[in-house]
């Protein structure tokens, strides 16, 4: 269900507030019903499945071809992602625990923004207008992306889509009456994040009899990118190895360790190690006592339900290959959730540094837009921090 956020005005009674916190992420369908438009708008995406110039004829073709496959396993998983549910849940109750961290920006309302599945960037934007934000009342949002790890092909298409809608929905110079937006880019090394994969880690541990559990593989998994995007200097690789690393670091190193990557889609060459091909590789040497940790994703959906769970675990055929648990409705999680936020508001910055450096190869003059308007933003945000 989705979580329903009263109206609100700017005559709110912090000083500050009140404060959209807009939760992104790639979405995905909840019911079978919705898979082909889900594909659909998933491959005429060149920033996450770059096509070149085919890619308006080839993605609808690539889309409908798939779309009985991925229903099939939409099904196998109750019928569709359970990623809104999480989302929804994860940014209401963050929103609690800020309100109490950042009272001079109080209240704070949750509101979810996916890139591919409902609720799209363009029907949170026209909820947050007919909330009482912007149309010349102002305000202030922050794109909270729920990647943890930046890519140009996640977090960046979804600012670019987030940009777009700002400009068709308020104007490309709306004036200060508009929504004043800041952005919580990337997030990897974060305590919170490390100490709530760690635990999640630890617990599957414990699954194991005393005498095996240090000699469990640790096998970290990410969603893949082609290798198109990672030679154009996206730091996706690098951030999640960050993360990788530090989530190793608080368990003391207590186990030897591999990070690998999944859900390559399409003959070209994609990041890998393959998840897959890892597990079946390490279970041919004998090594069949594996933990899969899904390091990019901050709740199930079909990645870890179906491809993890239902294809790469069953396909191994051996009891000792685990997964931990998602992140999901960690407490743990959540808090830090709310930490990054308050920690967002208290900097005055409308991104980080990182973000308003353009990747070596980049030549995309949406991606350029996108990021002087969040830049300019910041000579904005003087005037509501």
């Amino acid at each position: 269900m989705a979580t329903v956020v009263p109206p609100v005005t700017q005559d709110a009674t912090s000083s500050k507030g009140p404060t959209a916190i807009v939760f992104m992420n790639m979405g995905g369908p909840s019911t079978t019903g919705e898979v082909g438009d889900f594909l659909s708008r998933l491959f005429a995406d060149a920033d996450l499945i770059p096509l070149g110039r085919l890619q308006s004829y080839l993605g609808p073709l690539i889309a409908a071809r798939r779309t009985g496959k991925i229903q099939k396993q939409y099904s196998a998983i109750g019928g569709g992602s359970p990623i809104r549910k999480w989302s929804e849940y994860q940014s209401s109750e963050m929103c609690k625990i800020l309100d109490k961290l950042s009272p001079s920006t109080a209240p704070h309302k949750p509101y979810v923004a996916f890139r591919y599945a409902a609720p799209l960037t363009e029907d949170m934007y026209a909820r947050l207008l007919a909330d009482g934000f912007g149309n010349g009342k102002g305000g202030r949002a922050v794109a909270f992306t729920q990647y943890p790890q930046y890519s140009c092909s996640t977090t960046g298409s979804s600012l670019n889509e987030l940009w777009k809608w700002r400009t068709r929905l308020e104007g490309k110079d709306a004036g200060p009456g508009a929504i004043t937006w800041s952005v919580i880019d990337r997030w990897p090394v974060h305590t919170g994040l490390v100490e709530a994969f760690a635990r999640n880690v630890e617990a599957q541990l414990a699954t194991y009899p005393e005498e095996r559990r240090k000699d469990v593989v640790l096998l970290f998994s990410a969603h893949s990118l082609p290798m198109s995007v990672v030679n154009r200097g996206d730091t996706y690789p690098a951030e999640v190895a960050a993360t990788v690393y530090a989530v190793m670091q608080r368990l003391g190193f207590s186990n030897p360790y591999r990070l690998c990557w999944q859900s390559q889609v399409g003959p070209s060459a994609w990041l890998g190690a393959q998840t897959s091909d890892t597990v079946a590789a390490y279970v041919k040497q004998g090594q069949t006592d594996l933990v899969l940790i899904p390091i990019a994703f901050t709740s199930d959906h079909i990645e870890t339900l179906y491809e993890l769970d239902q294809e790469v675990i069953h396909e191994a055929g051996s009891p000792g290959v685990k997964r931990a648990e998602s992140l999901n409705g960690s407490p743990v999680f959540i808090q830090a959730l709310a930490d990054i936020a308050a920690a967002h508001l208290r900097s005055g910055e409308a991104c980080s540094r990182q973000m308003r450096l353009r990747c070596q190869g980049c030549k995309s003059e949406r991606c350029l837009q996108s990021k002087a308007f969040f830049m300019r933003e910041q000579m904005e945000l003087g005037s509501v921090v």
